[in-house]
């Protein structure tokens, strides 16, 4: 059986790339930065850090 885990969206602004990252443990939460490497580092710390802390099922 298959279950939502979370949402992620790339998008390219002007000036800096945003990722926003939707779950229903953590809600919706964005992150910005010029440097794709960044924001990509910090959506994989962040949902790996919820899925760790997550209770397993």
């Amino acid at each position: 059986m298959e279950e939502f885990i979370c949402s992620v969206e790339f998008l390219r602004g002007p000036a800096d790339l945003l990722a926003r990252v939707s779950s229903e443990a953590g809600g919706v939460r964005e992150y910005r930065d010029p440097i794709a490497g960044t924001v990509i580092d910090q959506v994989v710390n962040d949902l790996q850090e919820e899925f760790e802390s997550a209770p397993s099922t």
